[in-house]
């Protein structure tokens, strides 16, 4: 622990870069220029509609992101100042904590697809049936918090701004993955580093694919704990219960109000807890009224013998 604790005005936190924001008018013009090249290509690879909710959902996201900003670099600073150790901020501290974050996002990413609580966090990110540069906008407005799963990598006493520059260095790099008009890359590149290929089998529907190729900028992590696929025919892209809707509201919270109405049915404390933290797509409710339809229909026949 820090002798003498840093404290939020001594990070000077309005000198600091946002790479993002700076990247965002970039990030337009490519989806733009993506778009055009689809009309070209006379490939449906845009809907009006669809983008249009894409870009809300991400400045909305945006500004939610700067108005618990304060609140993120305090528990940065918190983190900092209990650690045991402290690593200077060196070029080697930087490549040390990208990959930290690295693996922490690969856990992240995993378990908010593993764990139908976390999976009403990340749904949005999925639930666009296309798959396009304007993709890499909808990310949910209530995945911020799952920065409890870098809580790990701030008590390992990485400088506050050296984590929040490779913070957003990982967040961007999600950008350019999100297109189908880069096929294959070399193959170094696609051993160690996630690629378009690897993330379009990633938001695939298709059973085959389903829950596979966490990585979010190394893809040697789904190859370590066995989540690896190679991409082979074309994805169906989406969620496996497709939404039929445009709306930024619905696209957030629709899998939470699906949780709020399957808890409401449940009968006792077991059921609610599988209904939350279970894996998504368990149907306990479903399940439950099939399975007691069942046991009915099997009683009315032995009535009837």
């Amino acid at each position: 622990m820090l002798e003498k604790p840093i404290r939020l005005e001594d990070l000077q936190l309005e000198n600091w870069p946002n790479i993002i924001l700076w990247a965002t008018p970039i990030m337009f013009l490519l989806v733009f220029a993506e778009w055009g090249i689809s009309i070209y290509k006379k490939r449906n690879s845009y809907d009006t509609k669809d983008f249009l909710a894409a870009s809300f959902i991400g400045l909305t996201n945006a500004g939610i992101s700067a108005v618990i900003k304060l609140a993120i670099f305090g528990l940065a600073v918190f983190c900092y100042n209990i650690s045991p150790f402290q690593i200077p901020s060196t070029w080697w501290s930087f490549v040390l904590c990208f990959v930290s974050i690295d693996f922490a996002r690969y856990w992240a990413h995993r378990i908010s697809h593993e764990n139908r609580f976390w999976w009403a966090t990340h749904i949005t990110h999925h639930n666009s049936k296309l798959y396009n540069l304007s993709v890499s906008f909808r990310l949910g407005w209530t995945q911020h918090i799952k920065i409890v799963f870098f809580v790990p990598v701030m008590l390992m006493g990485f400088d506050p701004f050296v984590f929040f520059i490779c913070h957003q260095i990982a967040v961007l790099y999600q950008f350019w993955i999100h297109t189908e008009y880069i096929t294959k890359l070399p193959r170094v590149i696609e051993y160690f580093f996630t690629t378009p290929s690897h993330h379009r089998v990633h938001h695939a529907s298709d059973a085959h694919y389903l829950d596979k190729n966490y990585g979010s900028t190394f893809i040697i992590w789904d190859r370590m704990f066995g989540t690896f696929i190679q991409e082979a025919e074309r994805p169906n892209y989406g969620i496996t219960k497709p939404v039929n809707s445009y709306n930024p509201i619905y696209l957030n919270f629709h899998e939470w109000s699906d949780i709020v109405s399957d808890l409401r049915k449940s009968e006792n404390f077991k059921e609610a807890w599988k209904i939350v933290f279970g894996k998504p797509g368990d149907e306990v409710i479903k399940n439950r009224e099939e399975q007691k339809n069942k046991k009915q229909l099997q009683d009315v026949l032995l009535l009837e013998k």
